[in-house]
């Protein structure tokens, strides 16, 4: 996909590491110029580092996306910095409160949809009206194969990314004639540093999981940008509203062993 993003600027929540990262450095090598926006400084300048080393252009911006006054100041960075915003990923997202609801800090429930939602909500709020300024842009949430179906011990995550699938699809019908489109990916099982350990230690339940997988085999966080970069750019300007499941088709039915 090398070019299609040329002439294109924007930013990436969370892009630090993992899908966040991925999706930037893919974005950059397409051509677009990406601010890279992480509540970890460290991380996220060796993003920037990752993509100069690749001949791109990013800069980065301390972010954290549960605060409004920071998502207002990290989209005027980016105008700044790069004289407009044409596209978006708000990737951005934390797992908190991991067991059944009725044991379930409320703290845990408080700071998922702070950072998952609200979060993602402020990017948008934000976001559209910079993307107006220059007649249009792409915006691409990253909700979750948990924003399709159901996950036990999990429900803030859950709640939160089904309520992100939706809130997608409404923005996507209020600016549709703005010429921005609006679209989440929704990542199934990816491998992650975490995932790699947990491959190691837990052999038994790792394969159980894959034999779950109708590809036979988990995502790369390379896989979830190759589709961001797609629904940033022009190829993708008649999609929007739309949950686009990157998961090897695991949420298109349960496998039959």
């Amino acid at each position: 996909m090398t070019g299609i993003m040329e002439g294109k600027a924007g930013l990436v929540t969370a892009s630090g590491s993992g899908i966040g990262r991925a999706s930037a450095v893919a974005l950059a090598k397409a051509g677009a110029k990406v601010m890279i926006s992480d509540v970890s400084e460290e991380s996220g300048l060796e993003t920037v580092q990752i993509i100069k080393d690749n001949g791109g252009e990013a800069a980065f911006f301390k972010c954290d996306v549960s605060d409004e006054e920071q998502v207002i100041a990290l989209v005027k960075k980016t105008v700044e910095t790069f004289g407009k915003l044409d596209f978006a990923h708000n990737n951005a997202g934390i797992n908190k409160g991991l067991v059944p609801i009725g044991e379930m800090d409320s703290k845990d429930w408080d700071i998922t949809l702070k950072v998952n939602l609200y979060g993602t909500f402020y990017c948008i709020k934000h976001q559209v009206n910079a993307m107006m300024k220059n007649g249009g842009g792409a915006i691409v949430n990253t909700a979750s194969g948990a924003g399709i179906e159901g996950s036990p011990n999990m429900a803030p995550y859950t709640a939160s990314k089904h309520a992100i699938a939706g809130l997608t699809k409404s923005v996507a019908l209020e600016y549709g004639q703005k010429g921005i489109t609006i679209n989440s990916i929704a990542p199934g099982a990816t491998i992650t540093p975490a995932i790699e350990y947990w491959a190691k230690t837990s052999p038994e339940q790792y394969e159980g999981v894959l034999k779950s997988l109708p590809a036979g085999k988990m995502s790369t966080a390379e896989d979830q940008a190759n589709a961001v970069v797609f629904l940033c750019s022009d190829l993708a300007s008649s999609i929007s509203g739309v949950t686009l499941a990157v998961d090897g088709g695991f949420t298109a039915g349960k496998m039959q062993q």
